[in-house]
């Protein structure tokens, strides 16, 4: 949540209002000591693994036999987009004038892990076995950035984003324990 603060600085000798916004810490309480430049870097490391996810999501769908699974990760393929855009949207509202997030190396070489896989007929259970270790990272990396001091708006967005990808890696993971 961020809350105005009016003061007052003069202009060429007219007094002029200026509209400062200062985020709040969850109790209420101003935020200061927010470090806006490690809410930046937080936000960036997010989006590189919800593009990721979101690239490992359209691979899967294309090499999944299961339909229910492929259903799941063609919508689970949206909402890491939807979700990228919020954060892009939020790196915006801090002042980002340009958010060139391209996916991290390791978020690479895992879904060419699973590309080789399905390749060498893994099936669905491998395939499925490798999204799973990818939620573990979308998880673990959200986990990570909530234990950062963020902005009470912003921690509210990674809380809801992160309980979706809770979801999402329980779903995963009872249709790779229905494939064993």
């Amino acid at each position: 949540m961020l809350i105005l603060a009016s003061l007052e600085k003069t202009v060429r000798g007219v007094p002029a209002p200026v509209i400062c916004l200062h985020p709040i810490s969850p109790e209420g309480h101003m935020a200061e000591n927010i470090n806006l430049e490690k809410v930046k870097a937080t936000l960036g490391k997010l989006i590189d693994v919800l593009r990721d996810s979101h690239q490992g999501f359209m691979d899967l769908e294309k090499n999944l036999q299961d339909h229910d699974a492929r259903a799941h990760f063609l919508k689970e393929t949206q909402e890491r987009a939807n979700f990228s855009g919020e954060l892009e949207n939020e790196l915006h509202r801090l002042g980002v004038k340009d958010v060139h997030q391209s996916g991290m190396v390791s978020g690479k070489v895992h879904r060419t892990w699973g590309e080789l896989k399905a390749k060498l007929g893994g099936g669905d259970h491998t395939l499925l076995d490798t999204a799973e270790q990818g939620e573990d990272v979308a998880k673990k990396a959200y986990e990570v950035a909530l234990q950062e001091h963020l902005p009470a708006d912003i921690r509210d967005l990674l809380s809801r984003q992160l309980a979706s990808i809770l979801a999402s890696h329980n779903r995963v993971k009872a249709l790779r324990d229905s494939k064993a």
